[in-house]
């Protein structure tokens, strides 16, 4: 069994305590899309001109970027959810080390820099480490589209005398593969086209907002996206689009501990996956509009769940998920197929009691297990939000140490939760 650690130099110096069992009821309201927001952040520095994106969510990983847009010298100014960002001083400096190793996002300020001036230079990207997450299909997009690549340690120089259009053949349907290639197309010469692209929703809303801007992007949403080069892109507005996997979390935590529990401010669409299986388990919900309401349901069917590229069941629910089937009438298996590092939480889970047995990506997860509260450590974003789930429904009190990882992604959590009769808080170590 993999090692426990509670804690270590360079954690967060707070944790979340969790007193569990305490049924969830009230209304939570979802944020934007911190998937959509971490790209659309710097897609906006293509544009000349200011730019205002609405319902960013309030994310440690937002302030990451600001950091990087103010090294750049954009003005940004913030109203609550909306930010404004001012990109007609933008400076093509190099990003360091120290700010792009915050965030795995980082990466996506190559894209934008390459395509605005043919040429940037900054270090590998951070970000949760759930599996080795190279940038060679980013890097391979940005060679057929004629740039030249350095790489010295871990500081890439990328640079071009002149971006034209290619025919890219993606070996993965990758997510930041595919922005990344959007945002150094849209002012090449001439026509790209991205086959095996990314279908996920969240790249509809950043085609969106390049195309607000003057891109021409056709077939986001497809396995084809088709671009076309333009000269100018000039400032525009996009909102962001619910988060599906915040959804997802607080819709997994109705499951186990609704009384009629709604989240609201979701597109139902964007969590079909989500719901057959949820059907198939039992489970007590209705959708209404753009918001769903559950109820705990005691008596849980077993089922199976495989990790896919969207419409697939989404990676970034199966550690939240891994938690729901322990609660199962049965052997359920759950399988991870697109990272290779998100079955950390699964030791924390079996010391809690769970009934798992991991066999590389796969893990057989036998029910109904009563969880018992004890100290906990988040490994990564989703992880982390597994663990909350985890500690909501045990018996007795949790502890969860390096809670930066949650921050992360999860806008407000604690508040959220605590409104809806949880006994969650923060505390300083």
């Amino acid at each position: 069994m993999k090692k426990l650690v509670y804690f270590k130099e360079g954690m967060s110096m707070e944790r979340i305590i969790i007193k569990g069992g305490i049924p969830l009821s009230g209304t939570i309201s979802i944020g934007g899309a911190k998937n959509s927001a971490v790209a659309l952040i710097p897609a906006a520095l293509l544009a000349d001109g200011v730019c205002t994106i609405k319902n960013v969510p309030n994310i440690t990983d937002r302030d990451a970027l600001f950091e990087i847009v103010q090294l750049l010298n954009c003005n940004i100014e913030q109203n609550d959810k909306t930010i404004r960002i001012d990109s007609r001083n933008l400076e093509n400096k190099i990003i360091s080390q120290e700010l792009s190793t915050k965030l795995r996002a980082s990466y996506y300020f190559m894209g934008v820099l390459l395509g605005k001036y043919k040429h940037v230079e900054m270090y590998f990207p951070g970000g949760c480490n759930i599996g080795t997450r190279p940038i060679d299909l980013h890097l391979k997009g940005f060679k057929a589209l004629g740039a030249k690549i350095t790489k010295n340690k871990h500081k890439y120089t990328i640079s071009a005398d002149e971006l034209k259009g290619a025919t890219i053949n993606l070996t993965f349907a990758s997510v930041g593969a595919t922005i990344n290639i959007m945002f150094a197309a849209v002012k090449a010469k001439g026509t790209t086209i991205i086959n095996n692209a990314a279908k996920e929703v969240e790249i509809i809303n950043i085609a969106d907002f390049l195309n607000k801007m003057g891109a021409k992007i056709t077939g986001a949403g497809t396995e084809t996206i088709t671009i076309d080069g333009v000269e100018r892109l000039e400032g525009t507005e996009i909102e962001v689009i619910p988060d599906r996997i915040e959804a997802g979390t607080y819709i997994l935590m109705g499951a186990l501990l609704g009384n009629n529990l709604k989240v609201e401010g979701i597109i139902p669409e964007h969590n079909r996956a989500l719901f057959e299986k949820l059907e198939e388990m039992g489970v007590d919900f209705k959708i209404d509009g753009n918001s769903v309401i559950l109820n705990k349901t005691d008596e849980l069917k077993p089922t199976n769940v495989t990790t896919l590229v969207y419409p697939g069941f989404p990676t970034d629910l199966g550690q939240p998920m891994s938690v729901l089937l322990t609660q199962a009438n049965g052997t359920c298996v759950m399988e991870e197929t697109i990272w290779e590092n998100r079955v950390g939480h699964y030791p924390y889970l079996q010391k809690m009691g769970a009934n798992i047995e991991l066999d590389g990506l796969v893990a057989t997860i036998k029910g109904k297990t009563k969880l018992i509260g004890t100290n906990i450590n988040a490994t990564d974003l989703r992880g982390g939000a597994a663990l909350i789930l985890a500690g909501l429904i045990a018996e007795g009190t949790t502890i969860i140490y390096d809670i930066d990882y949650i921050l992360r992604g999860y806008e407000n959590i604690i508040n959220k939760l605590s409104n809806v009769g949880a006994k969650i808080n923060i505390e300083e170590i």
